[in-house]
């Protein structure tokens, strides 16, 4: 702008530069406000993620910090034989199982995030390379729990087989202890899909991690039974009653533990079922969407409604053991199907009131139409019994015409509300010259009405035609009662015909013409060639006057059809040059 701005200066006056400058100064100052305003509005907008990356950085982090940590569950070459460095290292492995459940909420999160952006892929080739992230990250991080249960199993086993008994059984008492409320009865385990499925899989872990230790158990047992064997002092007794106790935890682990995994196989079957009931539910309203935007109105309704019903009540049990991270799903979830069906209801509701009204409007129209064809009946009928009579000989004969006209032009407007949704289709009719003998019945005759339309119904086809054909009629029968009339007139009038009168109004005529003779004989030779014969002379000037005319064809039918001779001294010469 400032370079066009410079431009203009240098081949502009002086007090047109003065303008061109004070209006590039007001565009940057223009500029300068909305670039400040642009700023301060992105710094007070919070940054909003974008899904797909969010998705990406966090599954990256998640990696590396899984890459780190394994490095560090790998046992030495020269592992710890001493009991402390032992109880050292479970120590720490204690920290390290407390960091990895404090990042199982960051994972099942990135899960969560993942099978978001799987769920709302538009494009087939996007789903296989999410399926492979997702399958990467959960092998790794089952991996990962697995490889830190069997560090923990094989601290616990050196610390049992180096002779601290004592250390070995209270870490076993403290695991099962930490389990106990996991596998509890009250504990939910109901919820969407992917929670349970998340839940299945991490009881899975740990029902490994219990397979694990149960080696563990049998060997402390055996050893506390040899202990307990060989000496009965009061440690030993000690020793047989805490293991006891470790029996019973052990027992009563195992228990919840299969009780647990068959409430989560029930949860997962009802998860399922839950899941294909709203999803096919939602696809069979967006079904009913499209027929309803074709106008067809559904009929399974009551259908839908059943359908709406079992998803309520099953959300409602699944909510009675829901997982509290499921809760706002399942409850979301069962709003949407109902909020969804509603919808659709109501404008399955307003499509059907639509219908019954365009129903009415066309039992109506066909009524009207019906009457309309009963008028048209009538009318055909009375023009029928008017065309038998013999035409009138007196000059007041068109005045029934008249009212039977006026009488149909006051039904057009109802016929032209009738055939409104009938299609246009416009024909351009050749122009064409017009024919000497029927040019007086063209001239008074008007256009057939309504001409151009498509009808959409056998019955509207049928009021056309007959509407046409009506007005056909009835301009037939007003040509001739006016042929008729002008007939009657022709003939009062050759009965005062004047021929002295009449040259002198033919005379008067050509001088308010202001024609001279040469000019009328140019328009009479009408192929230029300079000669115009006699029989063109007068049928031009016959053409001229209509009373010589309608002398002339008085006469003729008084002669038998003869032509009349034009007297020698007052016709014009053969031709002209």
């Amino acid at each position: 702008l400032e370079a066009v701005a410079a431009r203009l200066k240098d081949f502009s006056r002086k007090q047109d530069g003065a303008v061109i400058q004070n209006l590039v100064l007001a565009a940057r100052e223009r500029l300068g406000k909305v670039l400040q305003r642009a700023a301060s509005a992105g710094s007070l907008r919070p940054p909003q993620p974008c899904p797909p990356l969010q998705f990406s950085e966090s599954r990256r982090l998640l990696l590396d910090w899984m890459d780190e940590v394994e490095q560090s569950l790998e046992v030495p070459q020269d592992a710890a034989t001493s009991q402390e460095e032992i109880k050292c290292q479970l120590a720490e492995h204690k920290a390290f199982q407390k960091v990895l459940r404090a990042k199982r909420p960051v994972y099942e999160a990135t899960l969560r995030s993942g099978r978001a952006l799987r769920e709302g892929a538009r494009l087939p080739q996007d789903l296989q390379p999410l399926e492979e992230l997702l399958g990467e990250l959960k092998e790794r991080w089952d991996a990962l729990c697995s490889h830190a249960a069997e560090r923990q199993h094989k601290l616990e086993e050196s610390l049992l087989f180096s002779g601290k008994f004592t250390d070995a059984l209270q870490a076993l008492m403290d695991w099962l202890y930490r389990a106990e409320p996991q596998l509890s009865e009250d504990v939910p385990v109901g919820g969407d899909r992917d929670l349970v499925g998340d839940l299945v899989d991490k009881h899975k872990v740990f029902q490994k991690e219990l397979g694990k230790r149960a080696s563990c158990i049998k060997t402390l047992k055996r050893s506390v039974r040899d202990l307990t064997a060989r000496s009965s002092s009061v440690d030993s007794q000690w020793l047989q009653r805490q293991v006891e106790e470790l029996s019973t935890r052990w027992d009563l682990v195992c228990k919840l533990s299969l009780s647990k995994q068959a409430r989560l196989e029930a949860a997962l079957r009802q998860a399922e079922e839950f899941h294909t009931l709203v999803h096919s539910f939602l696809g069979r309203l967006t079904e009913s969407e499209k027929t309803l935007k074709y106008g067809v109105f559904p009929e399974e309704e009551a259908c839908q409604q059943l359908e709406l019903e079992c998803i309520t009540s099953l959300g409602e049990e699944i909510l009675t053991t829901c997982h509290p991270d499921s809760i706002i799903t399942i409850k979301s979830w069962v709003t949407v199907a109902k909020s969804r069906f509603q919808e659709v209801l109501s404008w399955a509701q307003q499509q059907g009131e639509r219908l019954r009204a365009q129903a009415a409007a066309l039992a109506a129209e066909r009524e009207e139409t019906e009457q309309l064809l009963d008028w048209i009946t009538a009318a055909e009928e009375a023009l029928g019994l008017r065309d038998q009579e013999p035409l009138p000989e007196e000059a007041d004969t068109t005045a029934p015409l008249q009212v039977f006209m006026e009488e149909l032009n006051r039904k057009q407007p109802d016929v032209e509300k009738v055939t409104k949704s009938c299609k246009r289709n416009p024909i351009i009719a050749p122009p064409h010259a017009p024919d000497p003998q029927t040019s007086g019945k063209a001239q008074g005759t008007a256009a057939v009405p309504l001409g151009g339309l498509e009808p959409q119904t056998p019955l509207m086809a049928q009021l056309l035609h007959r509407w046409q054909q009506l007005w056909l009629l009835a301009l037939d029968r007003q040509y001739r009662l006016e042929m008729a009339l002008q007939r009657l007139r022709e003939l009062e009038e050759f009965a005062h015909f004047d021929f002295g009168v009449w040259r002198k109004r033919y005379m008067q005529w050509i001088s308010q013409m202001k024609s001279r003779v040469l000019d009328i004989f140019r328009g009479i030779d009408r192929d230029q060639d300079g000669r115009i014969s006699q029989r063109e002379f007068i049928e031009s000037v016959l053409a001229s006057s209509g009373c010589w005319g309608a002398w002339r064809r008085l006469r003729g039918q008084a002669l038998g059809g003869l032509t009349v001779p034009v007297p020698p001294q007052s016709s014009p010469p053969t031709s002209w040059r």
